[in-house]
């Protein structure tokens, strides 16, 4: 098994001097600076160029979040300054439970997300609605034929046959397998509910059994041949 700390697993470092991490070029990103490790932004300069090939533009619209950066996501849902699925959640009697399983519809509690691991990327929206019709379907088509053929995966599909938990379908999140499945097994074994904490809502982690219902929430890889 790959060796790897507790801070590599938990997001907490910083990706933008990490020696395993490189930036990715900026034309296959938006207008933000994106990190990922080295071996998965060959694998995606291979993908990107074989989209193109084929008529398509891959955008990289979210990369590496560090612990820090994903705390920023998760508070600012917490207390409300960003709206959750259009709530409010500083509104009302929620529970904190009930809070941290809204904000888990789509967003990963700090110490939790496969963006920390620098194998995880998302591509050209956020929205769903952007891949049910037009270029979006398209793309999104073309990912599902072509994507296994350099190593990626889907992590969160549709609920349903093979996956029961965790957050909702993410159709432009895109995982790099022979990091991503090592990196996982690492964090099953070294990273406990006492090492999620450090913002607010962290007490709801093992009650919402976070690492098994959404950190263990994904998909399987399936290749038709090792890669």
């Amino acid at each position: 098994m790959i060796q790897l700390s507790k801070e590599e697993l938990l997001g907490q470092i910083d990706q933008t001097t990490h020696v395993g991490f490189i930036q990715l070029p900026i034309e296959c990103c938006d207008e933000d600076a994106h990190f990922l490790r080295k071996e998965v932004v060959e694998a995606w300069l291979r993908l990107f160029d074989a989209a193109k090939r084929d008529g398509l533009e891959l955008k990289v619209i979210s990369s590496t979040r560090n612990f820090e950066r994903q705390k920023q996501i998760w508070e600012n849902k917490w207390t409300g300054r960003t709206l959750t699925n259009g709530r409010n959640l500083a509104e009302g009697n929620l529970s904190a439970e009930e809070k941290a399983s809204l904000i888990l519809r789509y967003s990963s509690m700090p110490g939790t997300s496969r963006h920390h691991w620098g194998s995880d990327l998302d591509i050209n929206s956020v929205e769903e609605a952007y891949f049910e019709e037009e270029r979006g379907k398209i793309e999104y088509d073309w990912l599902c034929l072509n994507a296994q053929k350099f190593g990626f995966f889907q992590p969160y599909t549709a609920k349903g046959t093979g996956r029961n938990s965790g957050y909702e379908e993410e159709k432009w999140h895109w995982s790099f397998a022979p990091v991503s499945v090592p990196f996982l097994d690492a964090y099953l074994t070294q990273i406990a509910y006492s090492d999620i904490s450090g913002f607010e809502g962290s007490d709801t982690a093992a009650n919402l059994n976070v690492i098994e219902n959404y950190v263990c929430g994904i998909a399987s890889p399936r290749f038709s041949s090792p890669i």
